[in-house]
């Protein structure tokens, strides 16, 4: 099910390369831009 429109994204973690885990409300306050793409390999 997709968030609508508009909504607040849902709070999630992510680890990044370094091992450092960070978490949507980290930048709370801030601007963060969420970037999603089709799995790796494929068109789109």
């Amino acid at each position: 099910m997709s968030p609508e429109r508009g909504a607040p994204a849902p709070e999630f973690k992510l680890e990044a390369a370094g091992g450092k885990r960070y978490s949507l409300s980290d930048f709370r306050g801030k601007w963060v831009v969420l970037f999603f793409y089709p799995k790796d390999g494929t068109k789109g």
